[in-house]
Formats: C-alpha cells, sequence, structure tokens
C-alpha cells in the first residue's frame, strides 16, 4: 500500500513563526472548529482567493491557536513544538470538546 506522505499529526502540538502555540486538527475536528472559532487571518495562513483549502497535512495544516482562533497555515510557517507544557495541550484539547 502507499503511504501518504505528512509532515505534521493531528494532534501534534506546534508553533508558529511568531511564537503562538496550537494544536494540530484533524479533518473532523476542523470541520467542528471551523462551526465554533472564528478565522484568525494571521501572516502565514494558506490563502488563494476562489480557493478552498485541501487538508494535505504536508503543505495545508489546520491549526487551532490557544487565543480561541483557527487558521490553515502553511507548512513552512509552523514548526513542531515537543515541549508544549501539559496544560496548554489540555486547555487546546479542552477548547475542541
Amino acid at each position: 500500500m502507499l503511504e501518504t506522505k505528512r509532515l505534521f499529526e493531528p494532534g501534534d502540538g506546534v508553533r508558529n513563526f511568531q511564537g503562538q502555540c496550537g494544536l494540530v486538527l484533524s479533518p473532523a475536528e476542523y470541520q467542528t472548529v471551523k462551526s465554533r472559532y472564528p478565522e484568525g487571518r494571521r501572516p502565514g495562513s494558506f490563502f488563494a482567493p476562489g480557493c478552498c483549502p485541501t487538508l494535505d497535512y504536508l503543505t495545508q495544516v489546520p491549526v487551532l491557536f490557544e487565543d480561541g482562533t483557527y487558521d490553515v497555515m502553511k507548512a513552512m510557517n509552523l514548526r513542531k513544538d515537543q515541549d508544549l507544557s501539559g496544560e496548554k495541550k489540555k486547555q487546546l484539547q479542552e477548547m475542541l470538546a
């Protein structure tokens, strides 16, 4: 079988280049978050006029940020944060529930 290549996996802790931490969303979580939270439109987010985002986790990564907004970010503007504190990760997961 062919395996899909991904840079990020749902549930990964990430930081953008401005230092804001967030949580990578699964496609189902992304649909839920999209209906509940506003889009952040922060620098580094994916934007193409007339084009819907395709969540491939290689170039376009859906992220819920700690300030209560979400964005589909370009992967080059994110980095994995292995040291995301347990408290922040727990807070982000509670925002999903």
